[in-house]
């Protein structure tokens, strides 16, 4: 029996961005520096000496098919320590409409010495991407018969040909041993992504920054560890869309422990879904796992569900190396943001 489309599938499917009347807009991740290429090109090589990360979000589980999202991220240092160059593939799947998009490209970042305590990073980023409807699991209302019968044919035009677009991307760092303050801005050129009329995607501006406050930081026979506490917030805006969040992180080595408030009320802005994402982290050696939730704290974001997401990077950071080149003044001090 045909069953009419659920009210939150209806709400949800209008910031989907597929090229209908609404505009474009990117999905998030709730781990920002697990997947800190996405939120900033400039961030490639900071962190580690070289890094592959996987990445997963499944959002509105509530919803059939879900809003599943996938990333695969890498980044290298060169040897010369001013540069680094990264790797950046995301597919986006809605399974009960059948939309998909698929990116990918290449990241450059540049690293300068100011002074002896501040740095600069800047990096760009460009992408090849295809976006998709898949129309079989969709009902018109030509294939309903008086008795519920669902046809098989339909006069609708379902042919929409797949839509193929480039983007670039550029960000900014200034970071020391304590502090960071970025800015980037996607999609610049505004790429077209209607299947029949035009809809571009708008550019997504991001701010980010944060401090850490160290209790205790040690680096003894080739172990380092710390006690810190890390207060981040970030600001991002995408056409008529805004979101403000801000966080804390706890580390102990080897655990760290977030959470993130998203959704800050903003001067003449919608109101916003409102969300508390608990994080929690993991780093062993060159291995780091990480997993959060979503807890939803509007009726609207309650009654899609939260979201799951999962982050898993193998890595490689000689601390030593990197001291000894420090005081040789061979290359710029670590990004001291949170690594997931």
């Amino acid at each position: 029996m045909y069953r009419p489309l659920p009210k939150r599938w209806a709400v949800a499917l209008l910031g989907l961005g597929s090229g209908g009347a609404t505009q474009a807009q990117d999905l998030y991740f709730a781990q920002p520096y697990a997947n800190r290429m996405y939120q900033n090109p400039a961030y490639a090589g900071l962190l580690d000496d070289y890094s592959l990360t996987l990445s997963y979000r499944n959002q509105f589980p509530t919803l059939a098919g879900t809003f599943q999202t996938s990333q695969l991220a890498a980044d290298y240092r060169l040897q010369d320590q001013r540069s680094a160059v990264g790797l950046l593939v995301n597919y986006d799947r809605t399974g009960g409409i059948g939309y998909t998009r698929f990116q990918a490209g290449g990241v450059y970042a540049y690293h300068a010495r100011l002074t002896e305590q501040l740095s600069l990073s800047g990096g760009a980023s460009v992408s090849y991407g295809l976006q998709r409807v898949s129309y079989g699991n969709l009902v018109f209302g030509d294939q309903l018969s008086d008795d519920g019968v669902v046809r098989d044919q339909t006069l609708e035009v379902v042919d929409y040909q797949p839509v193929h677009y480039f983007t670039a991307g550029l960000g900014g760092l200034l970071y020391t041993e304590r502090f960071w303050l970025g800015a980037s801005a996607h999609h610049v050129n505004q790429p077209d992504l209607g299947f029949v009329t035009q809809a571009k995607l708008p550019v997504r501006l991001n701010f980010q920054g944060g401090y850490k406050y160290y209790f205790l930081k040690t680096n003894v026979n080739k172990q380092f560890r710390e006690i810190s506490l890390s207060p981040t917030a970030s600001y991002t805006q995408q056409g008529g869309s805004q979101r403000a969040e801000a966080g804390v992180y706890f580390t102990a080595t080897p655990i760290t422990l977030g959470a993130v408030y998203r959704g800050i009320p903003l001067p003449g802005a919608q109101h916003p879904q409102q969300l508390l994402t608990a994080i929690a982290g993991l780093s062993v050696g060159g291995f780091r796992l990480g997993y959060s939730y979503d807890v939803s704290l509007s009726q609207f974001s309650s009654d899609l569900g939260g979201a799951h997401e999962i982050s898993l990077c193998l890595r490689e950071f000689d601390s030593l190396e990197a001291a000894w080149r420090r005081l040789k003044r061979r290359n710029y001090p670590s990004i001291p943001c949170p690594a997931f």
